[in-house]
C-alpha cells in the first residue's frame, strides 16, 4: 500500500498527516521535503499525524528519530498526534516517548 502525505504549516508549526505505510520507499524524500521546510520557514513545532497510519518500520522510526534531533538543535518541540496502538508500542520501544509529546484522542 502506498503512503498518501500532506502537509501544512500554520504560523511556525509543519503538519505532517500520514496515510498508509511508513517504510524506506517513502522516508528519504520525507525526511529532505521535512528538513527543508523547517530550514525555509522557522519551524518551531512539528506534528506528525499518525492516525492513519497502520505499519513503520525502522526507517519510520529513523525518520523521527532525525526529525527531533534537528528539532531539538532549534530548540523546538516535536508531537506525534493519534498513533495507533501498535505504532505506540514501537514509539514507546524505541525510547522516543520520552523525548517526544505523543497525544492521543
Amino acid at each position: 500500500m502506498a503512503i498518501h502525505i500532506q502537509m501544512a504549516i500554520r504560523k511556525n508549526r509543519l503538519f505532517v498527516r500520514l496515510k498508509g505505510e511508513l517504510d524506506q520507499a517513502v522516508t528519504e524524500k520525507l525526511k529532505v521535503r521535512i528538513s527543508e521546510l523547517i530550514d525555509k520557514y522557522e519551524i518551531k513545532y512539528l506534528i506528525f499525524n499518525f492516525e492513519k497510519v497502520n505499519f513503520m518500520d525502522s526507517s519510520g522510526i529513523g525518520l523521527i528519530i532525525g526529525r527531533y534531533n534537528l528539532i531539538k538543535l532549534l530548540d523546538s518541540k516535536l508531537t506525534i498526534l493519534n498513533p495507533s496502538e501498535p505504532i505506540k508500542r514501537i514509539i514507546e520501544l524505541s525510547s522516543l516517548g520520552r523525548n517526544i509529546t505523543l497525544r492521543c484522542s
